[in-house]
């Protein structure tokens, strides 16, 4: 499942955290795999992996920055 900023928006903070976990773990494994010897069945799969944490992390990030704003 391909998550898009909007979808990550709508997460609470600890979906957000658990969602990164979970992504992180499967690149991990992704990595390993291949770093083994072992042909990926999607070759893409990596940098759609990136692509999501990224997002999360840009949406954790923008809204750890409005809540500075907002404090002074």
């Amino acid at each position: 499942m391909v998550l898009k900023a909007s979808d990550v928006r709508e997460m609470d903070y600890l979906e957000r955290r658990r969602a990164l976990v979970d992504l992180r773990e499967e690149l991990m494994m992704l990595y390993s795999t291949q770093t083994g010897g072992g042909v990926s069945d999607n070759p893409a799969k990596a940098k759609i992996l990136r692509k999501q944490i990224a997002r999360i992390l840009t949406v954790i990030n923008e809204e750890k920055q409005e809540q500075f704003e907002d404090e002074v």
